[in-house]
């Protein structure tokens, strides 16, 4: 049954694309083609898929929670923010589960017991991904649309990541490049703030307290053991010394940008792990 109700979301994946489409901006449909393509990648990985546009008619508040947040909000907001509840109820029936209005605790999106998914924003599309109940496998996405300012290097890394950014001038940028990594790092944010006891986010306070380091087709992004070590004493790239686990978050192209998710947890050696895992003494 958990099969054909598989098949049922993918038919309704195809059917809500086609409502994203509705009232989009010049070159939003090409964003969301290339995401949607993006669909059998994510089935595989066990997440849902599911995407709105600010530009979509009908789109509304599902009760009384989402209407009265809605209300604090400046026009283009409200959208966004309504386009991203959307986006996440298309992302939960792709998995064959429905979902009512989702209210928020601060930033955060709250979900009835046995539902969960991620919502990303950019250039007016929103994308959101979604497990199965029962799933609690690392859940975060995130979707740049607009390229980041190399100034900006320094608010993204620190000095012991510089390296990824060298590598991706010599291979042409694209999910390498700062907006790759700068997304890439969102999505383990995220991944990690939901994740079952919110594992080691009390020392994540900004960015360049996650790191980032090549591991196969992805990157392995977690913790810093320490983040008050000076940028002197952290380890070179290539050692994980200065993290204990993470979880693994694949980048990939979309249209000029790129889309992120994290795929499941990895220790320090970077290796699967079903859980988050310290390195063993």
């Amino acid at each position: 049954m958990r099969g054909a109700g598989l098949a049922d979301g993918s038919d309704q994946s195809d059917r809500d694309a086609r409502t994203a489409l509705g009232g989009v901006t010049a070159g939003a449909p090409a964003v969301v083609a290339a995401l949607t393509r993006l669909r059998p990648r994510l089935a595989a990985a066990g997440l849902g898929l599911g995407l709105a546009h600010v530009g979509e008619p009908g789109l509304g508040p599902a009760g009384p929670a989402e209407a009265s947040a809605a209300a604090t909000m400046t026009p283009g907001r409200r959208r966004e923010f309504l386009a991203g509840r959307e986006a996440a109820r298309r992302a939960l029936r792709a998995m064959g589960v429905d979902c009512g209005e989702i209210p928020r605790e601060g930033r955060l999106p709250v979900f009835a017991p046995g539902r969960s998914a991620s919502i990303s924003h950019s250039a007016g599309i929103a994308v959101a991904v979604a497990r199965a109940p029962g799933e609690h496998a690392p859940l975060g996405c995130d979707l740049e649309l607009r390229p980041l300012p190399c100034d900006a290097a320094r608010l993204v890394l620190d000095p012991d990541e510089e390296p990824l950014l060298g590598a991706a001038a010599e291979s042409g940028g694209g999910p390498s490049s700062l907006t790759g990594l700068f997304s890439a790092k969102e999505a383990a944010w995220k991944a990690l703030h939901l994740a079952p006891g919110r594992a080691g986010t009390a020392s994540m306070r900004t960015l360049r307290d996650l790191r980032a380091e090549p591991c196969g087709d992805a990157l392995h992004i977690g913790p810093r053991i320490d983040p008050r070590i000076g940028p002197s004493s952290r380890p070179r790239l290539g050692s994980r010394a200065g993290q204990s686990y993470g979880v693994r978050v694949r980048v990939l192209p979309v249209g000029a940008g790129v889309f992120s998710y994290a795929v499941g947890w990895a220790d320090a050696d970077g290796r699967s792990t079903p859980e988050p895992t310290a390195r063993r003494s």
